[in-house]
């Protein structure tokens, strides 16, 4: 009986200290887990829903009913540039002809005390600052978001764009340049002021790879929230016609359409054709908008960024460059290239 009572102790001394240790192992265990989850995830991986959007196109295509009614009855918004718009921009066409282009309507149009901006200040601001305030804010109520409400909150903002016109046209006039110019008409201030304006503390930044501006802006937007870097972001572009001189150069290289129609890919292409506009979505994590109970319009499964490199000019695309990037964006989104249904290509429409 003793040595029954001993080992019955000796048992009850073991399962104690088991007891203690699993407790230790399963602090430790929490500890980590708490370690993990306050580091920020790299998971490059995941999708990236498309939660609201806004925009402003040619055509009348001011919301997204108009939008898709322009596209679902192929409505063609090019047309001759009207003489409203050229004394607009002052043009002084020096060859002649006419000018085609996709024009949005209204767009000397702004409501600054809306946003909290003095006339003086609206005055020298350029119309690329205007559109993303109004659309950035409408892609977030469309997002179900108070607009008002995020101030303090990690939402990035990225755009892209790449044309001065209106900078161009305050130096032309011999304006008095003051704070408000510089602030007005600087690239980073198009992203920078619907930062500041919703006080937004995410990433903030204009994007500039010519064409592909836009879509490098949703890229960068996608990274961003795969790291952690901002739990939502609006992404999206801007672009304004002011100047007649984009025209002339363009027209001097061969580069324009004559008849206004751009016919990418085509043996009759002879030119492409300029247009305006903005675009703006607000994007989520998949996890994210699914918890948070959005109204998911698309997924991102994935997408990718190169350069041409060398090619035999500096405007000449480089097709082997250009196939590498699709790949990437293919395998980016696990997706095989039998998968993909629908494609839509930017291409230039010249001759070759």
């Amino acid at each position: 009986m003793s040595t029954d009572r001993t080992s019955s102790g000796g048992y009850g001394e073991l399962l104690r200290q088991s007891l203690a240790a699993i407790d230790s192992l399963e602090a430790e265990v929490g500890r980590l887990r708490r370690e993990l989850a306050s580091r920020p995830s790299t998971d490059a991986g995941e999708p990236v829903a498309i939660v609201g959007a806004a925009c402003r196109f040619p055509g009348g295509a001011n919301d997204l009913n108009s939008y898709w009614h322009l596209l679902d009855n192929g409505i063609d918004a090019v047309a001759p540039v009207p003489t409203e718009r050229r004394a607009l921009g002052g043009w002084k066409s020096t060859s002649g002809g006419e000018r085609y282009a996709g024009l949005i309507e209204n767009l000397d149009q702004f409501d600054p005390k809306f946003f909290g901006i003095s006339a003086r200040e609206a005055a020298t601001m350029d119309p690329q600052q205007r559109l993303v305030l109004e659309v950035g804010w409408e892609a977030l109520e469309n997002a179900g978001h108070a607009p008002g409400g995020l101030g303090g909150s990690a939402t990035g903002v990225f755009i892209g764009l790449s044309t001065s016109d209106y900078a161009h046209l305050i130096r032309e006039s011999g304006a008095p340049a003051d704070v408000y110019v510089a602030t007005g008409n600087a690239h980073n201030a198009v992203a920078g002021r619907l930062s500041f304006l919703l006080g937004l503390q995410g990433p903030s930044m204009a994007v500039d790879t010519a064409c592909s501006s836009s879509l490098v802006a949703m890229h960068l937007a996608c990274l961003s929230l795969r790291a952690r870097n901002c739990r939502m972001a609006l992404a999206g572009g801007v672009n304004v016609l002011l100047s007649e001189q984009p025209f002339e150069c363009f027209s001097a290289w061969g580069m324009m359409a004559p008849d206004g129609k751009c016919k990418t890919f085509d043996a009759s292409a002879d030119g492409f054709v300029r247009s305006e506009g903005c675009g703006i979505v607000v994007l989520k994590r998949l996890s994210d908008a699914v918890a948070d109970g959005d109204n998911i319009r698309a997924v991102i499964l994935g997408s990718a960024v190169n350069q041409d490199g060398r090619s035999s000019g500096l405007t000449v695309p480089n097709g082997p460059a250009q196939e590498a990037v699709i790949r990437q964006a293919l395998a980016a989104a696990h997706i095989e290239p039998g998968d993909v249904d629908y494609v839509e290509a930017h291409g230039t429409g010249t001759s070759t």
